[in-house]
């Protein structure tokens, strides 16, 4: 199952680069189409959700290299990898571990029943990913808002 894990993060951060792409042509080929307000709101709106998705695409590529790191067997495999970096103490009580999409985080679960979060995913992508997707839609809808306002109606 964690080879599925890490297969399905890697396409994943895979697609998320593609798209973060696709985006990011779209948007420059916006901004010299439109001049008024909403065709720069619009390339707005692209820019920054092209920045969302590729932050959030990095994010995946941190957290399939903890994966990657967790189910590296051999000898000194026990802790997984990504839970040792909490010290020995904390390191010999983990029994397995946990992975969060939303927000990106790899957990260590421990035998007392508690968790703890890793730093394998660097702190800044779910706060960057999710404000730049808030002013992404909020620059969509306004140039969508703008855009019907400036047409005349259709008799």
């Amino acid at each position: 199952m964690s080879i599925m894990l890490f297969l399905g993060l890697l396409l994943a951060a895979l697609g998320g680069a593609v798209m973060a792409t696709l985006l990011t042509v779209r948007g420059f080929r916006a901004t010299f189409r439109k001049s008024e307000r909403s065709g720069r709101l619009r390339t707005a709106a692209l820019l920054l959700g092209a920045g969302a998705v590729a932050l959030y695409a990095w994010g995946l590529l941190h957290l399939g290299y903890a994966v990657m790191q967790a189910e590296d067997g051999g000898a000194g495999s026990a802790p997984v990898g990504p839970c040792r970096r909490a010290g020995p103490q904390v390191a010999s009580l983990v029994v397995g571990y946990d992975v969060s999409f939303l927000p990106l985080h790899f957990e260590c679960r421990l035998s007392g029943g508690g968790a703890y979060v890793t730093s394998s995913v660097p702190g800044y992508v779910t706060p960057a990913t999710v404000g730049l997707g808030l002013v992404a839609a909020t620059c969509g809808v306004l140039a969508n808002t703008t855009a019907r306002r400036v047409q005349p109606p259709v008799a």
